[in-house]
């Protein structure tokens, strides 16, 4: 029994950075991590779409998350993971994919509440590592259509 609940106060997460920033993102979401691959620009697209990514045969929209945290895009290429949502699958441009970690649900943080509003929609808390945090990210909340809804409001 001490197993069973040990197993389920931790998880796997993968870590991303983006900056100088350490994020995760619960390991269930991703599908698949694309390294460096072409994209294309989208004209006219709201500002936090980074381009467009083909994907076993479909064409994803990614999100820039540089440009959803009001940083300059990227002067290299950027790595891209590919998640599944129930509105279809996107994906998230990052400078670059770590390991995968796994962490306690017991070192997690809720977002303080001095956070900025725009980031407490995008991040969901963090974790507590033994020299830094590593920002929770919910592919939920980083969705497209999710994403064009919540800022245009």
């Amino acid at each position: 029994m001490t197993n069973e609940n040990s197993a389920q106060q931790s998880r796997q997460v993968c870590s991303v950075r983006v900056g100088d920033t350490l994020y995760g993102v619960p390991i269930a979401h991703v599908l698949e991590i694309l390294g460096k691959p072409a994209t294309q620009s989208v004209p006219l697209a709201p500002h936090f779409v980074g381009g467009l990514v083909h994907y076993r045969g479909e064409v994803l929209t990614a999100v820039s998350l540089r440009r959803l945290l009001g940083m300059e895009d990227s002067s290299s290429p950027e790595d891209v993971l590919v998640f599944e949502t129930p509105e279809g699958p996107f994906g998230l441009f990052v400078d670059s994919v770590g390991e995968v970690m796994q962490v306690s649900d017991a070192d997690h943080e809720p977002n303080p509440a001095t956070l900025e509003s725009r980031r407490q929609a995008l991040f969901a808390g963090a974790w507590k590592l033994t020299d830094q945090l590593l920002v929770t990210l919910e592919p939920e909340r980083l969705e497209p259509v999710r994403l064009a809804a919540s800022l245009a409001g």
